[in-house]
């Protein structure tokens, strides 16, 4: 129905039974629901489609706090002039977006509201930004002469954002209705899940450098991307920062002693895998120094999930590589430094040499720049660039 068919209705509206609540016997059946239904203590609700403002009169009356939003004009003079002295407050709007700003409520009450939505899915995901912690839906429909929307559907709609429904029928409680139905009516009270921050896996990349050439290891038993060509890599461990799990894991996986301070970043990556979550990836770069005793040779310390090392071109590198790695790879050696790297589920771990580029790199800001002229600062010999390997100088 459209804002001109519910002003028209609103004159005759409150004739209906379940509507108006002038049967003392209809109003106290859904008193006793809404008090079923609603907080013990006064709380924050939220009517949407209140209509002439029936229920939101029950609900003040038990001392909450009430908020109602009706699309049409005529509905919701009507419900002002139920509602006065209450303390609520009646606004004119959209209800599928609420003119309620940035607050937020404890109960967010619709009855007969979601089937005549054109999305009510849509609807209920909005609804929910609107509900403070332990906050719950009410929310009253039905499926009649082949309308309406079955609790089934509802009750899949509110799934991903609520921890707990509970469906109570209202078919057989002829005092709601001021008398006898045999289609199907239901109430759903169903309460919000906790909502956790965003977490994403760590993961760290070695880098490592012998001049041009880059180690790559070939994964082997791990259930994931084996056979094909990866940096040494791992995830950063609780308690850890970024620079000592990458030291650990070089020592894990090839055997190589780094310590913190040869390490440089080369590029920091958000990565979503086919069909999986996202994660960051921190790639650094580390140079094997040419003149290391045989000893210091990175080698294969996890056989069980690496069946080998090699060194590669940095300019050339192996198709049969996975396909994160890889992006990190050609990114870092473009210059970039920060780039999204985002799969769609129907892509392959691996490398896909004519495939699409999942790349997106990042600008970074421009190094601010002084105009000192009565000082010079001295070189940090700590971080100087190898231009024979093309990585960190390691310590004498």
């Amino acid at each position: 129905m459209t804002t001109t068919d519910w002003n028209a209705a609103a004159d005759s509206f409150d004739e209906e039974p379940d509507h108006g609540l002038r049967d003392p016997a209809v109003r106290a059946a859904w008193a006793a629901r809404m008090a079923d239904w609603l907080p013990r203590g006064p709380a924050r609700v939220l009517d949407l489609g209140c209509g002439t403002g029936s229920l939101a009169l029950l609900a003040a009356e038990r001392g909450h706090e009430v908020t109602a939003v009706d699309l049409s004009p005529s509905m919701a003079e009507r419900a002002r002039a139920k509602l006065a002295g209450t303390g609520a407050h009646v606004l004119v709007g959209d209800v599928t977006r609420p003119p309620v700003g940035e607050r937020a409520f404890d109960v967010v009450l619709a009855r007969h509201v979601l089937w005549a939505l054109p999305d009510p899915e849509a609807a209920l995901w909005h609804w929910s930004s609107l509900l403070g912690p332990g906050g719950r839906f009410v929310l009253v429909e039905g499926v009649w002469s082949g309308a309406g929307l079955s609790a089934a559907r509802l009750t899949a709609a509110l799934a991903p954002f609520t921890e707990r429904v509970h469906q109570e029928r209202l078919s057989g409680d002829h005092a709601l209705w001021g008398r006898p139905v045999d289609d199907e009516r239901y109430a759903l009270i169903a309460r919000v899940a906790p909502r956790r921050r965003h977490a994403e896996v760590i993961d760290v990349h070695l880098v490592l450098r012998r001049g041009d050439e880059v180690l790559l290891a070939r994964r082997s038993g791990t259930g994931y991307g084996d056979g094909l060509l990866n940096s040494p890599s791992g995830h950063v461990e609780d308690g850890e920062d970024v620079r000592a799990a990458m030291v650990r894991e070089a020592f894990e996986e090839i055997g190589v002693a780094l310590k913190p301070e040869e390490l440089r970043v080369a590029l920091v990556m958000q990565h979503r895998g086919p069909g999986g979550q996202p994660r960051t990836g921190w790639f650094f770069e580390a140079g094997l120094d040419a003149a290391a005793e045989p000893g210091d040779e990175p080698y294969n310390k996890e056989p069980h999930k690496c069946s080998g090392l090699s060194w590669h071109p940095l300019d050339a590198l192996p198709d049969d590589m996975v396909a994160y790695c890889r992006a990190g790879l050609e990114a870092y050696r473009a210059g970039e430094r920060f780039v999204l790297h985002w799969h769609e589920d129907d892509d392959a771990i691996a490398h896909a040499p004519r495939g699409p580029d999942r790349s997106i790199p990042l600008p970074a800001t421009a190094v601010p720049t002084t105009t000192n002229t009565t000082a010079t600062t001295a070189p940090d010999t700590n971080t100087a660039r190898d231009t024979t390997t093309g990585g960190p100088r390691r310590p004498a």
